[in-house]
């Protein structure tokens, strides 16, 4: 697949981010929670996954530990954009296996910087 994958539960958070990733020519598609994420991910190997923590039900930490345990996911490049600040959140998701981690709101060159980071761009 040569989409990234944007899972976030807050539609207006996710679409803000589909359009940033159109302008930097990135293609992307949208999965509105960890749920339909889920789905998504039983069935295509993303170019890479912009992953919100914070979500209901099954959270970003857990879909993150899928990610780094399931083999042909495993490789997939992982930014997490969170409005979690805490260096406690920074630490678990780095060793936990996500590239980039982006403060929210993001922006278009923090974005692009996290893009970079993460072998993506």
């Amino acid at each position: 697949m040569t989409e990234g994958l944007i899972i976030d539960d807050n539609r207006s958070t996710a679409d803000a981010l589909k359009q940033m990733l159109d302008v930097l020519e990135m293609p992307s598609r949208v999965a509105y929670g960890s749920g339909p994420a889920m789905t998504v991910l039983g069935s295509v190997v993303p170019r890479f996954v912009c992953l919100d923590i914070n979500m209901p039900g099954v959270d970003g930490t857990e879909v993150l530990a899928y990610l780094r345990r399931e083999p042909r996911l495993m490789k997939v490049p992982v930014i997490v954009i969170t409005s979690d600040d805490q260096p406690e959140t920074r630490q678990r998701v780095l060793r936990g296996g996500a590239q980039a981690i982006l403060i929210k709101p993001a922006t278009i060159d923090l974005l692009e910087d996290a893009l970079k980071k993460a072998g993506v761009l």
